[in-house]
């Protein structure tokens, strides 16, 4: 049961990356540190719907 996500920078705000998670083992919303290349740097990107 994964179902896809999507990730955004938490900076610029853009929608970068996606990604899947299994939504039974993992409730809690994703936060990852991802490349933005907007930025050109490293960000902390959260799950969005």
């Amino acid at each position: 049961m994964r179902e896809i996500v999507t990730l955004q920078c938490t900076v610029c705000k853009r929608r970068n990356y996606t990604t899947t998670r299994n939504k039974k083992q993992q409730t809690e919303k994703i936060q990852l540190k991802k490349y933005c290349k907007f930025d050109r740097k490293h960000t902390l990107h959260k799950e969005v719907k």
